[in-house]
This record gives structure tokens, C-alpha cells and sequence, in this order.
């Protein structure tokens, strides 16, 4: 009992030292860590209005602003969709976009966002219907088959789009509602040099001086701008160092409770394989780009998306090489371990957890390669048919043999669905040929030269000869033919002489054993994770936060600096130094590095009319990660005051862990985003809009 207990005080002290960090569920708030330490405990109401003024937008964030429907985001959110409206003769992206009328305000096709309604708790039905015994696949499909009708049930219940969320490494699970958004249309957006202002240099740093905001508005089915109950007001006083700011979003992936043979995994083998993968691809885009301005346009959204991606990345892995953070993660993986070890019902539940966890990871590095160089075979349409010959040999099977995914006629019809659809087939690209070689080349380094996936792919070719016969060659790519393949059915699948079939065929065996592989490794690592997780909430509780996923949380910190390079950076940057750092790089004239600090003529010609000392970028303590971009920020009375955009680079190791002395992110000024559309945008009008004048 004396062991048990020094394990649990120390345990206690670990989580003391983390108290500034949280991703934290809407359900499971730290009401008590602030009000002690900030004199402030939120009420259900505020929760709510938070919660239904926010917008889950895809991997990012956004938030209603107004009685009329306008939603705003970063711009680099956004950029996707200001580019999918734009035009040779109308880049929005380089020239920026302002509606004038609500008649000028562009449609995004296909663009959706979504609210959180629904909220249920399902852990127990879920536990109920995995029975003692079952092996780690059997409890595995038993908790799909159930988690499955529990959605369904919601799904009639509320009419919202559900879906199941896991927490705590499947500790806890619930389904979630989301009313869907589906008419928006562009209304505001800076230029590109400006909402990047320092591109991928200044990206994941700080100081920074960009205006990162997009705005949008949401339209109902009567064709008529959207009347939400809840938006989020402009802030009635001026945000200052030290205040206390909360943000709402939907952080997408961290992994701070990954097992320390997980984290490992993943900087030796999973991470380099990445990000090598990318670097070859943002040359190949760089390459591409520089051929005419026309082929820059039509690479900049992706290449600015793998380039974030990459920064990230090796940010993140910076973090598992950090001597100090591993030990600190190993120490309290022992810590734990310990508390196990003590108590016997823990123990037999969750004392083997981490070995078979990390024999699970030394098995996985015997197909890791081979999942993902079959992910991106033939430039997609490799995937497209072996796709195409699963779904033909699963709908030949019995009901109660088929894979998981395939086993009721219902999921068969909206595979077969997806299969079928998509837009009609568009011209081959040069960039697309490229990249796909690209791929190519990466796996030639990585896999031996007798691979069955080199062989096929390849087929004595250079990679660059094998891209282009088979992405022009191919003909997978219209919905039309793989609609005729499907009808043809097996017959036509074998028959078929289209190269991507012919390499679908052959590698169809070894798709096959890989996905037996990575079944195998799901399940162990669901059934294992969740006893790791079990076994904490009775250690002590469920005083912390699940890893992020995507779903809703809240974060908060203060505004506040930070020490870096041996001075303190302060907590505001302002238009002032937007023009400073101009200046300092010589102006448009020098074109520095690329053009990484250039502004846009208009905004040379109006800085008078700009009010220099007006806030444009803040840094504050809330733990926020990818997937945060976009959210908004509030102060206490839940006004916004700011919009996330970014995290500072000292800070990205907190995918694995979190540093508060280091850790900040970065938002544009809700003051800078009026003064830009009042002034420079000519965006007066959407400025009294969303301050309610």
C-alpha cells in the first residue's frame, strides 16, 4: 500500500506539471483549474453559445459572425475554395475578392461545413456488447457491429448527420450530430501575399504579420442568407496582454497518450518515410511551378498544403528527438506501469498492454512500406481497381463472410455508389505525371529491386516513362468506365486490358495480405490502448483530456510572450511591422526569396489610410494543434477577439508533448481584421456587419 501510494502522489505531481494544457470535451471541462486560477467557471449557457456558434470545416475550423450568416476562417481554410472559383482571367487568390453586394457573393461548389447538436454518451452499450473471451478481432467486430446500430438509431432520432467518436484510446465512446451547412459562398478574402505574408519561412514562427482571414456566408435551402441562433459577437473591449482567452475548435491529431513504442516507431521508421515523401514532392511542384505563371497558379494551393504539412511534420519530429521530452514521456509510461503493477485487477487487465503493444509495432514495420507505396499506386487509378476487385469479390461472398465494411447489401450499394461516381474524367496533367514519378522514384530507394510492387509498377521502365503510360494509358479514371467494369463483373474485371487493371490484378494478393495485417494491428492496438486507458481513469481519474481527433474542444491561455533567441517577443505585432518587415526586405523591388515578404500594390498605395499602431497578430498559451486553424478565439463574455492560424515552431513537438513554457499560438487580431476590411478592402460594409452597426 506505501508503494502504491508514492506512485499515485507521483503520478499527481506529473499531472500538476501539465495544468496549463487542454484539449479539453465540451462534456469534461476543467471548471475547477479555472476558477482557481483564473476566477472564472463557465455556465452551460456560454458552453452552448460557444459550441453552436462554431463550425467543424473539413480538417479545419470556423465560427458563425453574424445575424446574417457570414462564417469566417483562415484564408489558408479557405484557399481551396477561392481558388476553385477562381479564374485565369479573376485569380482571387493573387488579387483578393470583396463582394459588394450580396448578389456578387460566389458559390463554392461542393463546400460544406457543419454544427455540433447532438452529444450522446454510449461507452456502456458499447462495452455491453463485447463479451469475456472474445479475441482482440472478435471483441473488435463486435464493438463496430454495435457502435454501427447506434448511429443509425441517432441518426433516426435526430435527422442530423452522425457519426461514432472515440476517446481515450476507445476508453470512451459517443456519437455526435452535426447539422449540415451546404450553400456557401465567398464574400471576403485578402490577397495571398497577404494572408501568407512571409510564406513558408515565417510559417509555424513567430512574429508574425499576416492577415489570415476568409469570410463567407452561409445560405439556407430557401436560397436566402442563413438566420443562425448562435454567432459570436465582436469583442466590446480591446483584448490585452495577460487576458484570458478560450479557443473553439476541432484540433486534428495529436498522440500524446501513444504508448513510448508508438512515439519510437514513429521517428525511426514512420516520420523520415513522410517526410521524404513530401520533400520530393514540394521540389517536383517548385520544378513545375516555374515553367509560366499560368503553371504557378495551378500549384500553389497544393504545394503551399504539402509545404505546411512537411514544416509540421518535421517540427513534430523534432519532438521525439528530443532526449529531455522522451524521457519525460518514458517516465511517466513507468509511472503508470507501476500503479498497474499494484493493484491485481489492473494488472490482469492491463499489465501485458504495453509489451503486445510494442510487438505489435515491430510487426508492423514488416508491411508498413508496402501499405503505403499500395496507397499511392498509379497515381490513383492502380486504387481505383483494386478497389474495383474487392467490391466484386466481396459481394460474391455470403452476408456473414464478407469483410468488415462489406457485410450488409446496404454498405455494398454505397460502395458501389462511390465506385461509380465522381466528376467526369479531366485531361491527364503534366504535374499529375510528375508527381506520380516522384512517388516512384521514393520507392525505388525504399524497396528492393525484385519487389512485387516495383515490378508491376515499373515494368522496366523509368519512373518517369512507367508515370506516363500508365496515367495515360489508364482509363480508371471515368466513373463511366468503372461503372461498365462493375457491370461486367468479374468476367470483364479479369478480362479487362486497361494497365491499371493488369497492375490491380498482380497486386491484388499482396493488397490483400496487408490488409489482413493492418486489421490484425487495429485490433490489437484498440484492445490494448483502451485497457492502457481504462487502467488511468482509475489511477486517477478522469481528470484529463482525450488526444484530439477532429472533434469540438476548448482550450485556453493567456495572452502572452514569450522567451526565444536569448530576448522576450511581445504578445502583439501591429500593421507597423507588416511594413516594417517590408521595408527590412527591400521592398517589392528586391523580390527577397522568392517574393516571401512582398505586399500587394494596394496596400503600398493605401498605408495611409491603415492606423499603423492597430493589432494584426497576437501569441497566446492555448494548446492548439493542425485542425485548429480557423477557430475562433473569445474572451470571457464569449466575444471574439481573434481567429487561430498558426503555432510558433519552438512549440510543435506537442503532437507528442506539450512544453508550457515554450508552447504558444498564433492569431490575426479581430482589430486588424476590421481595419483591413474597412480601409485597404473597401470592405466597409462587412465590417458594420459583423459589429451589429
Amino acid at each position: 500500500m506505501k508503494l502504491r501510494a508514492l506512485t499515485l502522489s507521483a503520478l499527481a505531481c506529473l499531472l500538476a506539471a501539465r495544468a496549463d494544457e487542454g484539449m479539453w470535451t465540451l462534456d469534461n471541462l476543467p471548471t475547477k483549474q479555472l476558477q482557481e486560477k483564473f476566477g472564472f467557471t463557465p455556465t452551460q449557457e456560454w458552453v452552448d453559445h460557444l459550441r453552436l456558434s462554431s463550425l467543424h470545416w473539413g480538417g479545419a475550423s470556423g465560427s458563425f459572425i453574424s445575424a446574417d450568416g457570414l462564417v469566417l476562417t483562415n484564408h489558408h481554410v479557405g484557399r481551396g475554395s477561392v481558388a476553385r472559383v477562381s479564374t485565369k482571367e479573376n485569380d482571387y487568390l493573387t488579387k483578393g475578392f470583396m463582394a459588394k453586394t450580396r448578389a456578387e457573393e460566389l458559390k463554392i461548389p461542393g463546400l460544406t461545413v457543419r454544427t455540433l447538436i447532438h452529444m450522446e454518451n454510449v461507452t456502456d452499450k458499447v462495452a455491453a456488447a463485447v463479451k469475456a473471451g472474445l479475441s482482440e478481432k472478435d471483441a473488435q467486430k463486435a464493438r463496430e457491429k454495435v457502435i454501427e446500430e447506434l448511429t443509425a438509431d441517432a441518426k433516426k432520432r435526430t435527422n442530423l448527420q452522425c457519426q461514432p467518436v472515440s476517446f481515450y484510446e476507445g476508453g470512451e465512446t459517443w456519437i455526435y450530430g452535426y447539422q449540415v451547412h451546404d450553400d456557401l459562398r465567398l464574400v471576403a478574402a485578402p490577397e495571398l501575399e497577404m494572408a501568407m505574408f512571409g510564406q513558408n519561412f515565417d510559417n509555424f514562427t513567430y512574429l508574425r504579420h499576416s492577415l489570415d482571414f476568409c469570410i463567407f456566408r452561409v445560405y439556407g435551402k430557401d436560397g436566402q442568407p442563413y438566420k443562425p441562433k448562435h454567432f459570436l459577437s465582436w469583442a466590446s473591449e480591446p483584448l490585452k496582454a495577460g487576458d484570458l482567452t478560450f479557443v473553439s475548435g476541432h484540433p486534428g491529431r495529436t498522440s500524446r497518450a501513444n504508448t513510448y513504442a508508438q512515439m519510437m516507431f514513429e521517428r525511426d521508421f514512420g516520420a523520415p518515410l513522410t517526410l521524404k515523401a513530401q520533400e520530393r514532392q514540394i521540389a517536383t511542384l517548385k520544378a513545375y511551378g516555374a515553367g509560366s505563371l499560368e503553371k504557378a497558379r495551378e500549384v500553389t494551393t497544393q504545394r503551399l498544403g504539402i509545404e505546411n504539412g512537411w514544416k509540421a511534420g518535421f517540427g513534430y519530429h523534432l519532438g521525439l528527438k528530443n532526449p529531455a521530452y522522451m524521457a519525460e514521456v518514458k517516465k511517466r509510461e513507468e509511472a503508470l506501469k507501476a500503479a498497474v503493477a499494484m493493484d491485481p485487477a489492473l494488472k490482469a487487465s492491463a499489465g501485458q498492454a504495453w509489451s503486445k503493444i510494442e510487438a505489435a509495432q515491430k510487426a508492423r514495420l514488416t508491411w508498413y512500406k508496402d501499405a503505403m507505396f499500395l496507397g499511392s499506386a498509379g497515381g490513383g487509378v492502380v486504387g481505383q481497381g483494386l478497389a474495383l476487385l474487392r467490391f466484386v469479390e466481396e459481394s460474391a461472398k455470403p452476408a456473414a463472410k464478407r469483410s468488415s465494411g462489406y457485410e450488409t447489401d446496404e454498405k455494398l450499394k454505397a460502395i458501389r455508389t462511390r465506385l461509380e461516381g465522381g466528376p467526369a474524367a479531366a485531361p491527364v496533367k503534366e504535374m499529375n505525371i510528375l508527381l506520380y514519378a516522384t512517388t516512384l522514384k521514393v520507392a525505388q530507394e525504399e524497396l528492393p529491386a525484385q519487389h512485387l510492387i516495383l515490378q508491376t509498377l515499373l515494368a522496366g521502365k523509368t519512373p518517369e516513362a512507367a508515370a506516363k503510360a500508365m496515367l495515360e494509358g489508364s482509363k480508371l479514371a471515368d466513373p463511366a468506365v468503372r461503372k461498365a467494369l462493375l457491370e461486367g463483373g468479374a468476367k470483364a474485371l479479369a478480362e479487362s486490358t486497361d494497365p491499371a487493371m493488369i497492375a490491380a490484378r498482380k497486386l491484388a494478393p499482396l493488397a490483400a495480405k496487408v490488409r489482413a495485417a493492418q486489421e490484425t494491428y487495429t485490433a490489437t492496438l484498440s484492445e490494448q490502448a483502451s485497457r492502457i486507458a481504462k487502467a488511468r481513469f482509475k489511477v486517477y481519474g478522469k481528470n484529463t483530456f482525450p488526444d484530439a481527433n477532429s472533434t469540438l474542444r476548448l482550450g485556453f491561455g493567456t495572452v502572452s510572450g514569450y522567451e526565444s533567441g536569448g530576448t522576450l517577443l511581445q504578445p502583439f505585432t501591429t500593421f507597423a511591422g507588416l511594413y516594417d518587415r517590408h521595408w527590412g526586405w527591400g521592398g517589392n523591388a528586391a523580390k527577397a526569396e522568392d517574393g516571401s515578404w512582398t505586399l500587394p500594390q494596394r496596400w503600398i498605395d493605401g498605408r495611409s489610410k491603415v492606423e499603423l499602431s492597430r493589432p494584426l497578430n497576437f501569441v497566446h498559451s492555448v494548446d492548439t494543434i493542425g485542425g485548429n486553424s480557423g477557430s475562433p478565439i473569445v474572451n470571457r463574455k464569449g466575444e471574439l477577439v481573434g481567429l487561430l492560424f498558426d503555432g510558433n515552431y519552438e512549440g510543435l513537438p506537442s503532437r507528442y508533448y506539450y512544453d508550457v513554457k515554450l508552447n504558444r499560438s498564433v492569431s490575426v487580431d479581430a482589430r486588424g481584421i476590421v481595419e483591413a476590411l474597412s480601409t485597404v478592402m473597401d470592405g466597409g460594409h462587412i465590417a458594420k456587419e459583423i459589429l451589429g452597426q
